[in-house]
């Protein structure tokens, strides 16, 4: 009997994971039954009792017409009934771009093969050279503390360099005279660029993200494309886009700027139009653009493109592209966000008339605005923000780890301390995980992709996780990080963080409204199916597509039930990780599946019990938004490692990123079931889930320790941590010599190891800790024969520049503010 009943769990949670049809489960019940009649001696009453109580439903699901008329027909229904209306303007956000990776990860059993296949992000010799030597010069030519403080933004010469090679036309192809190059190489040039100027950066980042030029490709008439991508690709035109208002910023969708269709004049003709009044404000490079696009809502109260008979007033939100030297278009005044000099400001106009022609796309695209700028911006966000956000948190991690190798302080380096540790570890291993995100979202534009969700989880969580890295380096940094002026390579950093998290979607509204919101309908299997069905006006055709969408749905929860159970009672050691997985990771992968199938049934549940009030339950939408946001950042750095050709000296930044993560998504799925309205369900998810508690905890102290090591050793892994960074030289910024005194440790280290019989002896002063000291030491050591010319020359170049990398700036009263003046005043009169 005892063999009869576990057979019958094990068998019902195997055809489960099969997701067979209802015929085999008769068969299986028909057999189970019988087997327990003949060998578990159930008796005849039992049997029939059985056969009466699990046979008649299962031929209802089973018989088509049967379970036509009983079941899908009444749930087809009550579906209509219940299912919240949509707006358009949701339909459009939820519609636009692709879905991808994050579907996978939301089908409870994600298909491995198809990420590590994917061939590693890589630039093409072109992208090379002008990344080698273009890129190279325009980081030459900026920095941060003289954009700040003497232009108050890019030099005219830096400007002018801009334009000429082509920086401002990456994206449009060559056919346009644009560059043409891949997405990964737009992310690269964009993060090189801000680890050294956040002013170039992002001069360079928006005219090549959502801005004219992508919608002009994606949207634009042959008329538009021919002459405004030329211009656009040879930087005679500088772009900007304008879309959020004073009263509609996260709420961009309701914009009040309004474009009333009517007849008017220009360039001395009659013709149909728009008269437009609009007040933008937050406009990337709005005071210097020569075209502004402008995102407005059109109204047509005298039908003049009334169409069969359509008689709308409110066509919708409607893209233009209009000259800033038109008349009545307001630009020039500037806004200041947090010290940045980033051109960026208002832009107004009140009844301004502007021809038809000027609608990107034309007439027939009034009205499709909003989804054209969801599309762009579904591969934009994907680009943008994580590629500026790990290129300044790589200066970051850069700066920090060499300054806490060299500064000693109690006559030891300050990285040998365990709190060092501890902020180290979280600088390297999120900036491991912010790199790793960023390549793999790149990665997937590259391949044809507009990965709305995964846009979303890119721009939210690295930036937050970049938050939480220059934080940390704030704190080894001390009153380094706090003085202001050409030494401190962390302050701006620093200061501007807020703009990441707020720009492009600000975080709490991606996090709490969009990942999951659009990914629950999107990325669903069967969700869009449904609700596309219960929209249908054919009701033959409903009823069937719903009955396939409904009993699918059923097999894919019943699937992520089992799968969640049994990995939960055998500790994650089921389901198996790929094939192709290296042996020191497969944990890693079977957790993800774990927390896959575990991610998808929840989801499932919460959508079940909360139904159309989930979208206003934003703590447990935005919980569940970090389960599948961890699990793509997880398999971001499984596919980093891939990529670099699993470097085993890397284990430590991807074991912290992942325990890292994997915590984080054990702790949003726990925060989900504490606040679930129906506790006994609640009860039962988490016993299904994790049967014996939090398997996932956050990384050790040891980890920690090796982590921040690692960042302190000079080598291959700490050379691929922040590759692609711009490496100042000696004399071009005080920052470099902080590099170049840690590149000298080992040497110097090596040095005092063989000093130290003489210094215990007593007949050699130790080593000061005061570098300014360290200099007289070492006269007096090369005098007394204890070290050589050659080592005499490398100790005093390694307290040279340590010793500068250790100073901070300080000013007259004015702070330099006349001088500042003076320097771009001649400046100016000399262009």
């Amino acid at each position: 009997m005892f063999y009869w009943i576990v057979a019958l769990f094990i068998g019902a949670l195997a055809l489960m994971q099969l997701r067979v049809g209802a015929w085999v489960w008769l068969l299986a019940i028909l057999v189970w039954i019988g087997a327990g009649f003949q060998f578990a001696g159930i008796g005849a009453l039992a049997a029939i009792l059985l056969l009466l109580l699990l046979v008649p439903p299962t031929l209802i699901v089973a018989i088509k017409p049967l379970r036509y008329a009983l079941l899908s027909r009444p749930a087809l229904k009550v579906f209509q009934r219940i299912l919240p209306r949509m707006s358009q303007t949701e339909r459009d956000a939820i519609e636009a771009g692709t879905i991808w990776w994050d579907a996978e990860l939301f089908s409870g059993k994600p298909a491995w093969e198809k990420l590590l296949q994917l061939p590693a992000p890589t630039l093409s010799a072109e992208e090379q050279d002008f990344f080698d030597n273009e890129v190279e010069q325009l980081c030459r030519l900026v920095n941060d503390w003289e954009t700040t403080e003497i232009w108050q933004d890019l030099s005219p010469q830096a400007w002018q360099f801009v334009k000429d090679k082509g920086f401002l036309g990456m994206i449009i192809p060559k056919q346009y005279g644009g560059k043409g190059f891949s997405a990964y190489m737009h992310s690269q040039v964009i993060m090189k660029l801000s680890s050294h100027c956040s002013a170039a950066a992002i001069s360079v980042m928006v005219p090549n993200s959502l801005g004219p030029a992508e919608l002009l490709l994606q949207y634009g008439t042959e008329e538009q494309k021919d002459y405004f991508l030329p211009r656009l690709a040879a930087g005679q035109e500088i772009p900007c886009f304008a879309l959020t208002s004073p009263y509609a910023g996260s709420d961009a969708a309701a914009i009040p700027d309004v474009g009333v269709v009517c007849m008017g004049s220009y360039d001395g003709q009659e013709m149909l139009g728009f008269k437009l009044t609009w007040d933008k404000r937050y406009i990337t490079l709005g005071p210097v653009a020569t075209v502004l696009g402008l995102a407005f809502r059109v109204q047509d109260p005298d039908h003049l493109l009334a169409v069969d008979g359509n008689a709308e007033i409110d066509l919708g939100i409607t893209c233009a592209l209009i000259p800033t030297n038109h008349p009545g278009v307001v630009t020039g005044r500037r806004h200041w966000p947090l010290n940045a000099v980033f051109q960026n400001g208002p832009t107004s106009g009140k009844d301004v008339f502007i021809p038809l022609d000027w609608v990107i796309g034309g007439r027939e695209q009034i009205g499709k605005g909003w989804r054209m700028l969801m599309e762009c911006l579904a591969a934009g966000r994907a680009i943008s923000l994580p590629s500026s956000t790990v290129g300044f948190s790589k200066l970051a991690v850069q700066g920090t780890s060499a300054y806490a190798a060299m500064r000693q302080q109690f006559k030891i380096p300050i990285g040998k301390f365990e709190g060092i540790h501890e902020m180290l570890a979280r600088m390297g291993g999120n900036l491991y995980m912010m790199d790793a995100v960023r390549r793999l979202s790149a990665l997937a534009v590259d391949a044809g992709e507009k990965p709305s969700v995964i846009s979303a989880i890119s721009k939210y969580h690295v930036t937050e996780r970049g938050r939480v890295l220059i934080n940390a380096g704030m704190d080894v940094l001390g009153g380094k990080g706090i003085c202001m002026g050409p030494n401190n390579f962390m302050a701006r950093s620093y200061q501007q963080m807020p703009i990441a998290i707020t720009v492009e979607g600000a975080n709490i509204l991606t996090r709490c409204l969009i990942i999951f919101g659009q990914g629950a309908i999107r990325c669903h299997p069967y969700v869009l199916k449904e609700m596309a069905a219960a929209s249908e006006v054919d009701q033959d055709k409903a009823l069937h597509d719903f009955d396939q969408a409904l009993f699918g749905h059923i097999s894919f929860v019943c699937a992520n039930f089992s799968r969640t159970l049994v990995a939960g009672l055998l500790s994650g050691s089921l389901p198996t990780a790929p094939r192709a997985a290296p042996s020191e990771l497969r944990h890693f992968y079977r957790a993800v599946n774990r927390m896959s199938a575990a991610f998808a049934l929840l989801s499932d549940m919460s959508m079940f019990v909360l139904g159309g009030s989930l979208k206003f339950r934003e703590r447990i939408s935005g919980r569940l938004g970090d389960i599948l946001s961890q699990l793509y950042l997880v398999s971001s750095v499984l596919k980093r490692y891939e990529d670099d050709g699993r470097p085993t000296e890397d284990l430590p930044y991807v074991h912290w990123a992942i325990q890292d993560a994997l915590h984080q998504a054990q702790e949003a799925y726990l925060g989900v079931l504490e606040n679930f309205p129906n506790r006994p369900l609640a009860l039962l998810l988490r016993v299904v889930a994790f049967p014996f508690g939090r398997p996932y905890q956050l990384p050790s102290d040891a980890l920690d320790s090796t982590v921040a090591r690692n960042m302190q050793t000079n080598g291959e892994s700490r050379d691929r941590l922040i590759a692609g960074m711009h490496m100042p030289v000696a004399g071009e910024s005080p920052h470099a010599a902080g590099e170049l005194a840690f590149q000298l440790i080992l040497q110097v280290n090596a040095i005092e190891a063989r000093l130290k019989p003489a210094i215990q002896a007593g007949t050699l002063a130790p080593i000061p800790q005061s570098l300014i000291e360290m200099q007289h030491w070492i006269v007096a050591a090369a005098a007394s024969g204890d070290i050589s010319e050659d080592e005499q020359q490398l100790l005093q170049d390694f307290a040279r520049h340590g010793d500068s990398s250790v100073q901070v700036d300080d000013f007259p009263q004015d702070f330099n503010l006349l001088e500042s003046i003076q320097k771009r005043m001649q400046a100016l009169q000399q262009t």
